[in-house]
């Protein structure tokens, strides 16, 4: 059976990939990179990803235009909902393509990580699957979390330390982390 998987990046990818080809999926990646900023972030995951790629042979869809301006028109004023909004467009972008290359499921690397929403990741993939006619493969990938780290590291690969947004981004570096005072 043929899955399709939304990839954030290549550190997030390790263990998902390792264990849907583990339960005999023919995995194909696929790149999502409109919410990415800044743009050098974008590329240096991108590379890290395209070298991983061709360390393992994993066959890699990369989406090609870089709409940041329509990332942030969509969350602007509703940056409480970010998240929300940000699940539903990359995995809408990836169910759309499941369906256009006829794959049986789509999942995501978000659900790798310890850090994201895992209920509201499942409900959306859940409703966008139904949506397109594909259905969304749930498997919480958080029990690889700390193989997927120490191969990354092993690999040398690019690791950063922030979703993608340029929200996250404050987050992670602004000294109250978003905190009142």
């Amino acid at each position: 059976m043929k899955i399709l998987l939304h990839i954030c990046c290549a550190p997030c990818a390790i263990y998902p990939v390792e264990a849907l080809a583990g339960q005999g999926f023919s995995v194909m990646g696929f790149f999502y990179r409109k919410n990415i900023h800044p743009y050098t972030e974008c590329m240096k995951r991108e590379q890290t990803l395209r070298d991983y790629a061709k360390q393992t042979g994993l066959r890699v869809i990369y989406q090609e235009d870089y709409d940041i301006e329509g990332f942030l028109r969509s969350v602007v004023f509703r940056e409480t909902q970010r998240c929300r909004f940000c699940y539903h467009d990359r995995l809408t972008s990836t169910a759309k393509l499941a369906k256009h290359g006829k794959f049986d499921y789509f999942t995501s690397t978000l659900l790798y990580s310890k850090h994201q929403n895992h209920e509201l990741i499942a409900e959306t993939g859940e409703a966008t699957g139904k949506k397109h006619g594909v259905p969304f493969y749930y498997q919480d990938f958080r029990e690889g979390w700390k193989t997927g780290i120490e191969k990354s590291r092993q690999m040398g690969m690019y690791r950063q330390q922030y979703c993608g947004c340029i929200y996250s981004e404050k987050d992670r570096f602004y000294p109250d982390n978003g905190k009142d005072a």
